[in-house]
């Protein structure tokens, strides 16, 4: 991704999350977080990546309200950012906080046992034998 790419979508992402958080009125998109945009490198299609962490059942409902407000989200991008042609918004749910919290959890529910003082003896017994080689 190009700087210019990169600075766009981080004023888009910027933009549509204070229009969601202050000027969208639909409850079915309180809470929503705008984790990415991915602009192509025309800048005429933008990728955006929304999450609601802890709600990932309403995620076809959240996607659909979106879909409903895609005409005045691009209409308000249009009027803050100044290209020749607003990018073409698509949303899609974001499941990587999802996964790493999967991760997380199974990474704590592992049992590690201490490591045994013996092993460590031996493993500089062996290298110490290594050394004599020389």
């Amino acid at each position: 991704m190009s700087i210019k790419q990169a600075r766009m979508g981080g004023r888009i992402r910027k933009i549509l999350s204070e229009l969601l958080l202050r000027e969208v009125s639909d409850p079915r998109l309180l809470g929503i977080t705008i984790t990415d945009v991915e602009l192509d490198p025309e800048l005429m299609y933008a990728r955006i990546k929304v999450n609601a962490l802890g709600e990932e059942e309403r995620a076809d409902e959240i996607l659909f309200a979106l879909g409903h407000a895609k005409g005045f989200l691009r209409r308000e991008v249009a009027k803050r950012v100044r290209l020749r042609k607003a990018p073409e918004l698509t949303f899609v749910w974001d499941a990587s906080l999802e996964r790493g919290e999967r991760i997380n959890k199974l990474i704590s529910s592992l049992e590690i046992p201490p490591p045994d003082p013996m092993d460590e003896l031996l493993d500089d017994d062996l290298l110490d034998d290594d050394d004599d080689d020389d």
